[in-house]
């Protein structure tokens, strides 16, 4: 099965971390690390190349280069990073399936507009370059996306029979 070998092959690198983090928290890393790195990838690539200088006017909004390139990243990093966090990360919460997709994505559309804003704030107003900006949101993001799908997404809900054992 593939999450096995994802969570085989991630377990095999984390001996030398053992002393520094616990494993949830070594395989949310490398999972994070993985698709905030492909998120970036996509984010470049879309910025530099596809809507390089182009505004995407749709009638109702227009779309900056910035703001167009963050709206693809979002729409691979979105599934990619929902099953990673349920099959590879969080294997242990005991929220329905349903409720973690609609928890990781209120979570994940949050971060957006909050990695929409720090853009906005970043190029529109301090004119620093689209890509600079975009790892400066990023590291404000990954610390907030951590604590929100740790303790609301993918928390692991006590029944009452553990209620009463504690």
């Amino acid at each position: 099965m593939p999450k096995d070998r994802i969570i085989s092959f991630i377990d095999f690198f984390y001996p030398p971390f053992r002393k520094f983090m616990p494993e949830k928290t070594f395989r949310y890393a490398v999972c994070g690390s993985s698709n905030t790195l492909l998120g970036l990838l996509i984010y470049s690539f879309c910025y530099s190349y596809i809507f390089k200088n182009r505004i995407i006017d749709l009638g109702f909004y227009a779309f900056t280069p910035y703001t167009a390139s963050l709206l693809v990243s979002f729409l691979v990093n979105f599934p990619i990073g929902f099953l990673l966090m349920k099959f590879v990360v969080f294997v242990d919460s005991n929220i329905k399936g349903r409720v973690q997709l609609f928890r990781y994505f209120f979570v994940f559309a949050s971060n957006l507009l909050l990695n929409y804003i720090l853009l906005k704030i970043l190029v529109g107003y301090l004119y620093m370059n689209g890509i600079v900006a975009q790892v400066i949101s990023t590291a404000v993001v990954i610390i907030t996306s951590y604590l929100l799908q740790r303790n609301f997404s993918f928390k692991v809900v006590q029944t009452e029979v553990e209620e009463v054992l504690d």
